[in-house]
């Protein structure tokens, strides 16, 4: 995982799934060590989603240097390759300061590019996504999907009809280049020259994940979340199929906001979909390699991190 040239300084990575205690973790160890913590998280890149994404508070942020918070519009995409190219260059800039990165969140994609190594996949076209999404229009995201299934039977599997976001990109890396996403995801480049030491934080009992989540998604209608999604849907140029919309919780919102849910769906719903997400997480972590697992509730985790990245 490193090329010999960067292991001056350690690089700490605390992963897990949502509502797992994460932030807090790396925040306690900011007290410890000379850090700066690099956001790992899909969501948190957006301004003005604040509530539903947990973003760490302005209080939180000064306690640490904080990264790739609050860089986009909601109208903007971040693409797992942009967050690559800005992670390895964060790390070097970090340690030249003479600290310590710690890299924070649970978007699981972005980490497995750090770490894994990243395919060179086609830059977008935005003329051929445009052709997409008008096809789309005509035809239903179901008719694109038989599109993929036709050319990329791989990436069509598993890529839900339902997730026109990922839909289109498919289409248009094999429109754009000749060749299948499947092809360029199999032409894997070295990872980042940094040696990363993983660690992933989570309850031992999943009920408790779950309860937790539950509660955390109360939190978050009680201190706002649905005026938050209510300033995104009044500005006019932010829709659904947008990656900052579909995030959890803020889609399950404007459903209720289109009338399309009542207040209970919208609650039982986002409740489901942090769930789901969780799943998802802690299935990525199962599979992964030279991972150090802690618990949400133990007292001594951050001593554990700690015994691992000394010199």
């Amino acid at each position: 995982m490193s090329d010999g040239t960067a292991d001056a300084l350690p690089v700490i990575a605390i992963m897990g799934p949502t509502a797992s205690g994460k932030t807090g973790l790396a925040l306690t160890l900011a007290d410890k060590i000379d850090c700066e913590i690099v956001s790992v998280d899909s969501a948190l890149v957006y301004r003005d989603m604040d509530i539903g994404t947990a973003k760490p508070t302005a209080e939180e942020q000064a306690i640490a240097s904080h990264w790739l918070i609050d860089i986009l519009d909601p109208a903007q995409s971040y693409s797992v390759a942009a967050f690559y190219k800005d992670a390895v260059r964060l790390i070097g800039e970090i340690h030249s300061r003479g600290k310590i990165p710690v890299l924070t969140g649970g978007t699981m994609m972005y980490f497995n590019a750090l770490i894994n190594g990243i395919s060179p996949l086609p830059k977008s076209d935005e003329v051929i996504r445009e052709a997409i999404s008008q096809e789309a229009e005509v035809h239903g995201w179901g008719a694109m999907h038989d599109q993929l299934k036709e050319v990329d039977p791989t990436s069509a599997q598993r890529i839900h009809p339902n997730d026109p976001q990922r839909l289109t990109r498919a289409l248009e890396v094999f429109r754009s280049s000749g060749q299948t996403l499947t092809h360029w995801q199999n032409q894997k480049v070295k990872p980042c020259p940094y040696s990363i030491t993983q660690f992933a934080i989570a309850p031992s009992d999943r009920a408790v994940l779950h309860e937790r989540i539950a509660q955390r998604f109360d939190l978050m209608l009680e201190a706002g979340l649905i005026a938050e999604v209510e300033n995104l849907s009044a500005r006019g140029d932010l829709h659904e199929d947008l990656p900052s919309i579909r995030s959890v919780g803020y889609r399950q919102v404007w459903h209720y906001l289109e009338g399309a849910l009542t207040y209970p769906q919208m609650r039982e719903k986002g409740i489901i979909a942090t769930r789901q997400l969780a799943k998802r997480q802690l299935t990525w972590l199962r599979g992964w390699e030279e991972l150090n697992w802690l618990d949400t509730f133990a007292n001594d985790n951050t001593a554990k991190i700690l015994a691992k990245v000394a010199p």
